[in-house]
């Protein structure tokens, strides 16, 4: 073959090659003009012959998650439209009243006050107009009226885990995600608001390298470990610990102890994040969960034993001679009847929820020991689950080397706790003896498609030996077997390993606590050798009841038997 010829058919291929490859770039920025950016481009070409006000425009979404896989929104964007008025060119604001009314509900007397405001040469009277309603309006031609295309935060599932959740609101003159996990992921969730374009290979790249960055960093919606199903069934029976009892407030959680996924968190008070505006205490926002601590009372207790009896100070069947009460740096610590029951043994401690036995089973390993693996629990740090806000608890009495702290603390006084950390503690009784890593997102979907796993990945920290972790669930299998409640919640087909909590509250001036006021906890998990869920619930201030058997267990089994239907969990016995 001649040269010519064969420069001629390499030109050939390459122009080919170029047109092959213009083709896939059409073909590629085509699926992202009407698939992936389809619906910002019909709002702004909708927007284009009317005033735009979207601040919030292209924030991505919060998803919750069913236990088939599916996702059902938990906060989305909608589009829609608001009625602005130039009052000066209003000649009669009472008719022009009448006939948007005859489309759409407006408040009359804000309507009038903007009517009279002349000098203004904007006031917005209506929003949220659906696009028939404004399509109404537009055919009217009224003058003096202006239709501005608008984007608001919509949190379909109202309260339903809004203390995850969270909302959109104003910080300053500025719209930012200021609760929940619109605030802890409002930099992912926010994203790029300058234009709608990005080059579909620039974000395809850049998603490859966000697989090694920090997600938050990220542009894309959060899917979340929320099941809405089990999160509504944990909010009605919260509002019953509500109704029944009146505490300040109750709160729950229930959560994966091997994985730390969080399948429910819920609060009572609870709000609307659609209507956050009517709340008058800001409190309520407040995920107490999370951003308080708290004197969790007698559901330390089998952190106590079992830290005793993995460091080989106690066995399940160790005794001591209970005279119901001792001293301890000239404070007397007492029993919760006062009672002594003579020589009993570990298991009758918890069965009994002795104040004095939890005494001498961190005086057994000593305090130094006692207080390591308070320390390895987490109970002094962040958990770091992704939710704002979240504070350390409080065992710095511990480091002060008084007799009475150590004694406080191992029956759950004189130590404040966050309920996350002491779920996550709790968690490594029932799961072979590790801290799971609590979490509410799974992963982050970004505007390409492609979903990144957000999970953690760190490996788990070990703090009580398995045999260890079998032997307390025996124990805590037994108290609800037999003790709690004289044996009356038992269930014949599955082992339950449970404790309750009963804690006095402390004085505001400090110096001692509340005759009158305590704090209610219980935990519990299913099936006690095998966990696949742990449930945490508490009541701050409850009325009626003094001791958290009566306010609290019942509740719990209403949820555990309800997690045993809806996934179907195989008894164990």
């Amino acid at each position: 073959m001649k040269k010519g010829a064969l420069n001629a058919s390499t030109r050939i291929r390459v122009l080919s090659a170029c047109f092959c490859v213009c083709a896939l770039l059409l073909v590629v920025r085509l699926y992202f003009v009407q698939f992936v950016h389809g619906s910002d481009y019909r709002a702004e070409a909708s927007s284009q012959y009317i005033s735009s006000s979207s601040e919030d425009h292209n924030r991505a979404d919060i998803y919750f998650t069913s236990k088939d896989g599916s996702f059902l929104a938990a906060a989305t964007e909608k589009n829609g439209w608001i009625i602005a008025i130039k009052p000066k060119e209003i000649e009669d604001p009472r008719a022009l009243l009448r006939t948007i009314q005859s489309v759409v509900a407006v408040d009359e007397e804000r309507f009038l006050a903007s009517a009279a405001k002349k000098a203004d040469p904007y006031e917005e009277v209506a929003f949220k107009l659906t696009d028939t309603e404004a399509a109404a309006l537009r055919a009217l031609k009224l003058t003096g009226v202006t239709l501005v295309r608008h984007t608001w935060r919509s949190y379909p599932g109202a309260s339903l885990g809004a203390h995850v959740v969270g909302f959109v609101g104003y910080r300053g003159d500025h719209k930012e995600g200021v609760y929940g996990l619109e605030r802890y992921w409002n930099d992912s969730l926010q994203g790029n608001s300058d234009g709608l374009y990005v080059n579909p290979f620039a974000e395809i790249f850049a998603n490859i390298g966000s697989l090694i960055s920090d997600p938050r960093e990220e542009h894309g919606s959060i899917i979340t470990t929320i099941e809405p199903t089990v999160q509504a069934q944990l909010e009605r029976t919260l509002e019953g610990i509500m109704r029944s009892f009146t505490p300040k407030t109750v709160g729950g959680i229930i959560m994966d102890p091997h994985t730390g996924e969080i399948i429910a968190l819920g609060v009572v008070p609870d709000f609307d994040p659609n209507t956050y505006n009517l709340v008058s205490d800001p409190e309520t926002f407040t995920n107490p969960l999370v951003e308080r601590v708290y004197e969790l009372g007698s559901i330390m207790k089998p952190l106590t034993m079992a830290a005793a009896i993995d460091a080989g100070a106690v066995t399940p069947a160790t005794t001591y001679n209970d005279t119901g009460s001792i001293m301890r740096s000239g404070f007397t610590i007492s029993n919760f009847d006062g009672k002594g029951r003579g020589v009993v043994d570990m298991q009758e401690v918890l069965n009994q929820s002795l104040n004095t036995g939890a005494t001498f089973a961190a005086e057994k390993m000593g305090h130094t020991a006692f207080t390591k693996y308070v320390k390895a629990y987490g109970l002094g740090t962040e958990t770091g689950i992704d939710l704002p806000g979240e504070v350390s608890g409080k065992i710095g009495n511990l480091d002060r080397g008084a007799d009475v702290d150590y004694a406080s603390a191992s029956f759950g006084q004189s130590i404040a706790l966050t309920p996350i950390a002491m779920v996550r503690a709790l968690a490594s009784l029932g799961n072979g003896g590790v801290l799971p890593q609590p979490h509410v997102a799974r992963a982050i979907r970004y505007d390409t498609g492609v979903t990144r796993s957000i999970a953690p990945v760190d490996e788990a920290v070990r703090v009580l030996k398995p045999e260890t972790s079998e032997t307390i669930s025996g124990m805590l299998a037994t108290v609800f077997d037999k003790a709690l409640l004289n044996g009356e919640l038992r269930q014949e087909h599955y082992s339950m390993a449970a404790k309750t909590g009963t804690a006095q509250i402390a004085l505001a001036r400090g110096g001692g606590y509340y005759d009158d006021r305590y704090l209610h906890s219980f935990f519990g998990y299913f099936p006690a050798h095998s966990p696949k869920y742990i449930i945490f619930l508490y009541a701050l201030e409850p009325h009626g009841e003094k001791y958290a058997s009566h306010t609290l267990a019942r509740p719990y089994l209403e949820l555990a038997k309800f997690l045993i239907n809806y996934y179907n969990i195989p008894p164990d016995r």
